[in-house]
């Protein structure tokens, strides 16, 4: 596909990795419809787009609410006349112990995480079918192959997202919409307000977890998904590992992910007190809507412990092994080694 004058709609475009993605789009010339909660952070992003000479319009959107969801699809059809690229995006955390996390949050984050996607591909996929041709992707997380602790719902939502990527490309397959691609994304930790952003019943403060990656990587990925699309693509070279090795020595990585998740990704010197974050509603700050969260180049001395403490030790071994390659991560849709 060609992303200059494709038109893409982005939900959960107003912070991070969305807003990121929207802005790269715009650079290769597509024309964007972007959604999510707050009016004014989408309003913000439209003028910075407008600003570099792209196209675009602000939907504010509910992605729980399947009704708006495909009044969403309608508008990009109605202001550019198709619909080339739908981007997944939108996603809610919540942190705490599984018994301390209020059920109605746990429901929260699966509304919005697995049946917001849900929305989004029932309304996008019939008009991809349509027209013959298009790509859903949808942004899932190294959590869908790696579980950590404190983070039940999440990591249950990004592993539901893998999954209905698969069900989704094998009905595509059994239909011979050939043309209609299917993606999913797994980024590592990525520099987001998403930590911010997120509910948090554990007492201590939620921090990223190193090594933390820019949200333009993740924005490069999905924009090249969109030109050259392929079933899985991994953001960043420590999850790419990580991944691998899971394959390999399962029980070492998830002990290792739990360790390291107690101790870098919960703040020790900085307690916090019970919060739904923006499980509800927006920051309702629109300059609180950026791509950034400010973690990167911050926990540089955090990522030098945790390799210390080897939780990627053998992974040199694991990608070369003869065993991993006869499960196929030699393949054109596996995750390659890091430069």
């Amino acid at each position: 596909m060609r992303v200059k004058k494709a038109v893409v709609v982005i939900t959960g475009a107003s912070s991070g990795i969305g807003r990121a993605t929207a802005l790269k789009f715009a650079d290769k010339g597509a024309r964007l419809v972007l959604a999510a909660r707050s009016a004014g952070a989408l309003e913000s992003l439209v003028h910075e787009v407008r600003k570099r000479g792209g196209k675009a319009i602000a939907v504010p959107t509910d992605v729980t609410d399947a009704a708006s969801v495909d009044a969403l699809a309608a508008r990009a059809v109605e202001e550019f006349g198709r619909l080339d690229v739908w981007v997944n995006n939108a996603a809610i955390g919540v942190f705490g112990r599984i018994t301390d996390v209020p059920l109605a949050d746990i429901r929260r984050v699966l509304d919005v995480n697995i049946g917001g996607y849900i929305h989004g591909a029932r309304a996008a996929l019939p008009r991809l079918r349509a027209q013959g041709s298009g790509v859903l992707i949808n942004v899932a997380s190294i959590v869908g192959e790696i579980s950590q602790p404190y983070t039940a719902a999440y990591s249950m939502s990004k592993a539901a997202v893998r999954a209905l990527s698969v069900s989704i490309r094998s009905e595509l397959q059994l239909d011979g919409m050939r043309k209609v691609k299917v993606c999913t994304v797994l980024p590592a930790a990525i520099d987001t307000p998403f930590f911010q952003h997120a509910a948090n019943y554990t007492g201590r403060k939620v921090v990223a977890m190193p090594p933390v990656y820019t949200p333009e990587r993740v924005a490069g990925t999905i924009v090249s998904l969109a030109a050259r699309p392929r079933r899985e693509a991994i953001v960043g070279p420590a999850g790419r590992l990580m991944v691998l090795q899971h394959k390999v020595t399962p029980a070492k990585v998830e002990a290792a992910m739990a360790v390291q998740v107690d101790k870098t990704h919960l703040s020790r010197n900085a307690p916090a007190a019970a919060s739904t974050g923006t499980l509800y509603e927006p920051s309702g700050h629109s300059s609180k809507a950026s791509v950034s969260g400010g973690w990167q180049g911050k926990r540089r001395t955090a990522w030098r412990r945790m390799a210390a403490a080897g939780t990627l030790a053998g992974a040199a071994v694991v990608l070369w092994s003869p065993a991993l390659r006869r499960c196929g991560a030699a393949g054109a849709d596996a995750p390659q080694p890091p430069p």
